[in-house]
């Protein structure tokens, strides 16, 4: 066992909370304070506090750096949130939001608002979130009708995101002028981000956070089997479909203004196992810690991306794809060793 996983035992799951909480918060503050534009932030806040925005720092600080720290602890918080529910829903460690078919029915339903709606503020983010939905319904939908359960939505999930990606391409192709746009969003990033890009969508996410904490006793029973879940006196199909839609809809307010982040359902719930220890399996604690360790991450990330190449700036996606690639490859050749076990 690692170290980490040693020390976690000694530990209340309070002391972790705040421990986590603590690292959220120096990552907005440090997103805050540093960029490609130096600037002084206690000034800038003074300014603000005051009901002014006069200087250059303040105006940055309000119109660039607030929007986009905010925007990256509500999507990692969500993303992280929703990679940790469907792991359990599914009993695949190996599970994110793009199992359930979430990313490739934002993907098509976002160019889908760019090709029929060009210009229209918000009609992008609304067909990500759209289209979330609703490949997650489907897939719910066809796993039900076919009574085959967990396999039944991961097969229904990879058919679901093959169509999807064909009516992507199928867009693009009659469309092109949505490529440029669109490469933004399949990428994922939060250049540009502003607070009415995700005004619809924070309070929703918070609502869903708060819903996802509550049921996290259901994610528990669930990870028991489906046999010791009923035992119990769950109704499993019900719980599995609640779960999955909460997932769904915290996956896809995030993606409808950051776009497609990779990696980061898969990252979240395996770093916060790693630090709590692997035997800490009950999910009111395990949710909680996914968010904020998922929020901090992805402000860490963004962070990351604009001040390594400054002036020059990457989108996020990038950074956590060459991040979350590696990680998942180690991923698959832990989790085949221990089926070798």
């Amino acid at each position: 066992m690692s170290i980490w996983g040693k020390s976690s035992r000694g530990r209340t799951d309070g002391v972790w909370l705040t421990a986590l909480g603590g690292f959220a918060l120096v990552c907005a503050l440090s997103g805050l304070a540093a960029g490609s534009s130096r600037l002084d932030l206690w000034e800038a806040l003074r300014e603000l506090l005051a009901g002014e925005a006069l200087s250059p720092g303040a105006r940055i600080l309000l119109y660039v750096r607030w929007p986009r720290v905010c925007a990256s602890l509500l999507s990692g918080a969500a993303l992280a949130v929703s990679g940790m529910v469907i792991q359990a829903v599914l009993g695949n460690p190996l599970a994110s939001p793009n199992v359930i078919g979430a990313n490739a029915g934002a993907g098509f339903f976002t160019f889908l608002a760019m090709a029929l709606f060009p210009g229209v503020p918000g009609a992008a983010p609304a067909g990500a979130f759209a289209g979330a939905l609703l490949a997650t319904l489907v897939v719910c939908a066809v796993a039900a009708g076919a009574g085959s359960g967990k396999l039944g939505i991961i097969l229904a999930g990879v058919a679901v995101s093959s169509i999807f990606t064909a009516g992507i391409n199928t867009v693009k192709t009659f469309f092109p002028e949505t490529l440029y746009n669109g490469s933004a969003f399949l990428i994922g990033g939060f250049s540009g981000v502003s607070i009415r890009d995700f005004t619809p969508a924070w309070g929703v996410i918070l609502l869903a956070l708060g819903a996802a904490f509550l049921l996290g006793g259901q994610a528990d029973l669930l990870c028991l089997g489906e046999d010791a879940a009923r035992t119990l006196g769950m109704n499993v199909p019900l719980a599995r479909f609640s779960l999955i839609v909460l997932a769904c809809v915290l996956a896809g307010c995030a993606v409808s203004f950051s776009g497609l982040l990779s990696f980061v359902g898969l990252l979240a719930p395996h770093m916060v196992r790693r630090l709590l220890g692997e035997a800490r399996t009950s999910h009111r604690l395990l949710l909680p810690a996914a968010a904020l360790l998922g929020a901090g991450f992805v402000t860490l990330c963004d962070l990351l991306s604009r001040v390594l190449f400054a002036p020059y700036e990457i989108p996020v996606g990038i950074l956590l794809s060459f991040v979350g690639g590696p990680f998942f490859l180690l991923l698959i050749l832990r989790q085949r060793g221990r089926d070798g076990d």
